[in-house]
């Protein structure tokens, strides 16, 4: 859960910006995006190699 604490002389603007800029930083949206979904640990660690090695392939071996 998300505390924001709104000072007397604070705006709404601005309270509402902090809270949009901690939810972002918290990462709520993208966890929920990833647990949407289940990949098997076995398929993630293939995939991380793959873009690794795509990585490799563009930008690092000149």
């Amino acid at each position: 859960m998300i505390i924001i604490d709104v000072k007397d002389s604070e705006s709404i603007d601005k309270a509402l910006r902090r809270y949009k800029r901690k939810h972002r930083q918290i990462g709520v949206i993208k966890e929920l995006r990833k647990r949407k979904h289940f990949t098997k640990p076995s398929v993630e660690r293939r995939t991380e190699v793959l873009k690794a090695s795509y990585r490799l392939k563009k930008f690092g071996a000149e």
